[in-house]
Parts: structure tokens; sequence; C-alpha cells
């Protein structure tokens, strides 16, 4: 870790304490979080004196002056994601491969109509640091969907985010313009989707072959949502396929070849009345389009075939499905324990995609532990098939297998300790790689 380029982290505790991150602003997303999380604790009132162990961010509410804020349209978010993991069988290497990687993210959010400065407006600034990009990004298991997806190396500070979204016609449509993450409305889903508090393995937070501008990180694009009901949504957004997250987009987006990747949605989220519960639900199918010359598999016939072809205008498909099937307390709206699954399978052609077909699957339960009502343990499989068309290059295509178990143990409001194992069969996707299991803690504290 780079100290150095942390040295603004003190000070920003000191003058501003901010609220823990979730990655994505809490009133952008469309599928509803209930059956994720567990309900939400209130804060501390003006009055109530602070406590370590009590308080819902470490440095609590500033004698009530973090409610105010909020109440006047100015939110802040800052946490710290730390993740410790080794490989410690198989793989590529197993001596010395452990690393300790993390991130610091702070979210600023502007509502403007709270400010009585414009209706429906919204003004959010996403910022990260980060250290090392663990032991998927030192080459240690070898596989291809990496095992940390909060790992992103050595970055000072990154605005990864900095966007204005107008809600229009009671916040039935939403317009967002700026650098935006993709990944926050598309593909999203209430088990798999959040690195930071979910699934560390890449292949279940989002559909794997699914091709995100900027790494589904950033890129500068627009995107509309519309919600004519509460039940249903279509989304459509577009941004620079040749994005770098690590910097602005100004050159990329409007210069060189301007190539755009488009995405379009359309979602499902009932919420079934059972005698078991109300029982909520996503269901969620896109296409993608991607304009970007990409190089085919091809036989070189032994080097006398110099001509590479391409292929433009690539297009493929996906879904995204969760379900809560289970509750403990069928009575109680607010009581969010019990037991969730989901689902994901993405196509991409197999000329120019080295990952034909993705799917993934999973569950997760929250409060499984009596007593322990704010606990999750989640387990998910993610595997990805290599395009048969590999074979016209010598190459020997399979398919790569990721298995992944967690607990998410909820010690304060502040801080959760999440104990990860993950079996990682055929990395790589190829037959002669030996299967790896890497075993982890992740560290989350909002402050």
């Amino acid at each position: 870790m780079r100290w150095s380029a942390y040295w603004w982290v003190p000070w920003l505790l000191a003058t501003t304490g901010m609220a823990e991150t979730t990655k994505t602003p809490p009133t952008t997303r469309i599928t509803p979080p209930a059956a994720t999380q567990a309900a939400e604790t209130q804060p501390a009132g003006d009055d109530e004196p602070y406590g370590l162990l009590t308080a819902e961010r470490l440095t609590g509410n500033w004698g009530g002056a973090r409610t105010r804020l909020e109440e006047r349209g100015l939110t802040f978010n800052l946490g710290l994601t730390s993740i410790y993991q080794g490989n410690a069988h198989g793989g590529v290497r197993t001596r010395g491969a452990d690393r300790f990687s993390g991130s610091v993210d702070l979210e600023t959010t502007f509502d403007l109509e709270a400010m009585r400065l414009l209706q429906g407006g919204t003004l959010y600034i996403y910022t990260q640091g980060s250290w090392d990009d663990g032991v998927s990004g030192h080459g240690y298991p070898g596989d291809c969907f990496g095992v940390n997806g909060d790992a992103t190396g050595d970055e000072a500070i990154d605005v990864l985010e900095l966007w204005y979204e107008q809600s229009l016609l009671d916040k039935k449509v939403r317009v967002r313009v700026g650098k935006i993450n993709l990944s926050v409305d598309f593909d999203t889903n209430a088990y798999a989707n959040d690195e930071t508090s979910q699934f560390l393995n890449g292949g279940l937070i989002n559909t794997f072959n699914l091709p995100f501008p900027g790494q589904a990180l950033g890129s500068l694009g627009a995107q509309v949502i519309v919600a004519p009901g509460e039940w249903f949504y279509f989304g459509a957004g577009i941004a620079d396929a040749q994005a770098d997250w690590r910097e602005t987009g100004l050159h990329t987006t409007f210069h060189e070849e301007d190539s755009f990747t488009s995405l379009f949605e359309a979602g499902f989220t009932p919420t079934f009345k059972t005698p078991w519960g109300v029982l909520p639900g996503g269901y969620r199918a896109g296409l993608w389009y991607d304009p970007q010359p990409k190089a085919k598999f091809f036989d070189d016939l032994d080097g006398r075939r110099l001509t590479v072809p391409h292929k433009s205008d690539d297009t493929g498909f996906y879904t995204s499905l969760d379900q809560m099937v289970f509750k403990e307390q069928p009575g109680e709206d607010d009581d969010h324990q019990g037991l969730g699954l989901f689902f994901r399978y993405g196509y991409a052609p197999g000329d120019v995609n080295e990952l034909n077909h993705f799917w993934s699957i999973g569950s997760q339960y929250l409060g499984l532990i009596p007593t322990r009502d704010e606990d999750v343990v989640g387990f998910g499989v993610a595997q990805g098939i290599l395009s048969d068309r590999l074979k016209l290059q010598d190459q020997n295509p399979g398919r790569e297998t990721a298995l992944e178990l967690y607990y998410a143990l909820k010690v304060t409001d502040w801080l959760t300790i999440s104990p990860d194992f993950q079996w990682i069969l055929n990395p790589g996707g190829r037959h002669e790689a030996r299967d790896a299991f890497v075993a982890g803690v992740r560290f989350q504290a909002a402050f």
C-alpha cells in the first residue's frame, strides 16, 4: 500500500466523517432493495451520546449535523474496504501467493430539489482510491474471472462517476448524463451485485461476458430509465466503448473512432403476496451492442495467411433473475430475514469473444443463525465457457467454474467482517490448469 498516496484520508475523516458507501446512490436503483439488506438503523438523535459499539457509523451523527445536512440535500458516504486473500492450493503459484488490497470510496450526492435549486435534479460524484490488484492481478490462481472484484490496483484517487440526473413525470422517467457506470442500473441483481458486501468473485458480481465500457467503472455516456409502474421498467444506455476509467474520457469519446456501446434492458420487479409472506423478485433481460472492430479467431494456415479478419457490430444478450423464496417472519413486512435465489446467463458471439457462454446461480440467506439477524451467508457458482473457435489458434478451450462461499458477520452497524472461500475449477478454462483454492477475509467499515 502506498501510504503517501492517502495523506488526505485522516483529514477527510476528521473534517467530514462520511457515511457508509454503497457504491451506488441509494435513490437510483430500480429494483426494490427489500429482501437483500437488513432494515436500516435509524440515525442517532441530536442529543443521543456517541457510542463506539452502537453508532451507525464510526464517526457518529456529528451531534445531528449529518441528519440536518441530508435533510437539506447534501449526503456524504465514506467507506473503507480491505481484503486479504491467499492462493492456498493449486493454480499457478501458492508460495508467497497472498495479497492485501482495498479501496477507500467516497460518494457525494447533491439533491437539488431538497436544496430548492431544481426540482427532480441530482448531482452525484463518486471517487475512489485503491491499492494492489489482488491475487488474480498477480496471476497466482491463473483464473479469468478474478477472485477479488474490488481490486483495481494502486490508484491514489480517481473520479469514477460524475453525472447529473433529471427525474421527470413524478420520477417515472430518469435521464442521466456524464461519466456514468452502466452496471449501476443494468444487469443488476439483489443477491449478487456488490463486491463490498456480497460475493467477491468477478463471475458473481455481473454477467462476465457483457462488455461494460470502462470495465464497469465509469465512462462518458447517457442513459434513460422509464418506470411507468412499480412492477415494470425499461432502460437504454450508451457509453464510450474505448473508455479508460482512470481518465476523464474526453479524449476517447470525442476523438479517434468515436465508438459507443449500447445496452437495452427491460425488467419486471413483482412482489408476490403469498401465505409465506411478501416475497419480492426481479426479472431482467437485455441486449448489448458493441460497434468496435474485433479480431476474429481464424486459422492462419501456419503463417501463410497474414491478414487478420475483423468483425464490427458485435451483439449479445443477457438475463439476470432474483427471487426471495422463504421468509422467516411472514407477517412482518419490514423483516427481510430469509432465503433468496439468483440466476444469470449471458451470450456473446464466439467468433470474436473468448467467453461464448456464461451463467451463474446461487443463494443468499439473511439471518440464518438465531440471534444473528443481520448476518448474511451466500453461496454461488459461476461458469464461463470458452469459444470452440479458439481451436483454430491451436488452443484447447474448456470452461472455468468458480464456487464461492462467504459469511458477512455484522460486528457493529459500521463494521462487517466477511470470511470468504473460493474454489476455482479449471482456472482460465484451460484443461491443463490445476484447480485453485483461494481463502480470504474482507473488512468493510462505514465512516
